[in-house]
């Protein structure tokens, strides 16, 4: 079962901005969930003037309860709410001629959901050149705004392989985490007894909650990049420093929610 799910919007910055707010956007205020972030491959190819990056995101999230469900318990640890995850990113940035394309994807619990999501930022083009005094034609672009284009691949191969009494046991899981509290548009329509949910129904179900969790974090990411983008015109780059000071001062200090969580032993909400 494959789902896609694709947007656009501009941020009113210019390219350059965005492309150096994106290496820069944690920490911020709508990610407190991502705990590190690590360059793993840098390098510039002088033939093309492109800059690829490779990095490795640790993050972590509260799980909706029919996925968690799914998952094999050592992978949370004891804390049965929150479960950590490695992202990999990938991007590719040619600032002569101004886009960055970038891919990210998950990699912990492929085989219950892998999701790829595929960015492009790019400085629009006009339709008409502008006229310089000196009646040569400038270029043909706009540097005060950059065009957003996002498309997310959701595969669900759950049930694919594995015993038959393993499938039933996971399905009996998801249908009863309904009656825990689940959200009524995490599950699909029930159409009878435990016996009528087949695989395919659980890979939408899956397939379901992971597009729904990412509109959600794509409204918030594009914040946590106003933020940093904000930073960026107030005060440049020791704004923005600053500004990651202050936010990792907010997640670990000593009233952050990290240490309310060590105290009580829950887990926090998710940003993202």
């Amino acid at each position: 079962m494959v789902k896609f799910y694709e947007s656009s919007f501009n941020y009113e910055y210019p390219f350059p901005a965005v492309s150096l707010a994106y290496f820069l956007r944690y920490p911020n205020p709508y990610a407190k969930h991502v705990l590190s972030t690590d360059v793993i491959d840098r390098r510039f190819d002088s033939d093309s003037q492109r800059l690829y990056t490779t990095r490795l995101h640790l993050k972590r999230s509260k799980l909706p309860p029919a996925v968690l469900k799914l998952l094999p318990k050592g992978i949370l640890g004891s804390n049965s709410d929150t479960g950590q995850s490695y992202i990999l990113e990938k991007s590719i940035v040619d600032v002569k001629e101004g886009w960055m394309t970038t891919e990210t994807r998950n990699l912990e619990w492929t085989g219950i959901l892998s999701v790829v999501e595929k960015q492009a930022y790019r400085r629009p083009v006009q339709e008409t050149p502008l006229k310089q005094p000196s009646g040569e034609t400038s270029d043909t672009r706009h540097w005060g705004t950059t065009e957003v284009t996002t498309s997310t691949t959701f595969v669900s191969r759950f049930g694919q392989g594995g015993s038959r009494t393993a499938r039933r046991k996971a399905e009996a899981n998801l249908c009863t985490s309904d009656a825990a509290g689940d959200k009524a548009d995490d599950l699909p329509p029930k159409r009878g007894l435990l016996s009528s949910w087949s695989t395919s129904s659980l890979q939408r179900t899956i397939e379901a909650i992971g597009m729904r969790r990412t509109r959600e974090a794509l409204l918030k990411s594009k914040d946590g990049m106003n933020v940093v983008l904000g930073r960026l015109r107030a005060g440049g780059l020791v704004e923005v420093l600053e500004g990651m000071r202050r936010d990792r001062e907010a997640m670990y200090g000593p009233e952050s929610p990290w240490k309310r969580s060590w105290k009580t032993g829950r887990g926090i909400e998710d940003d993202e």
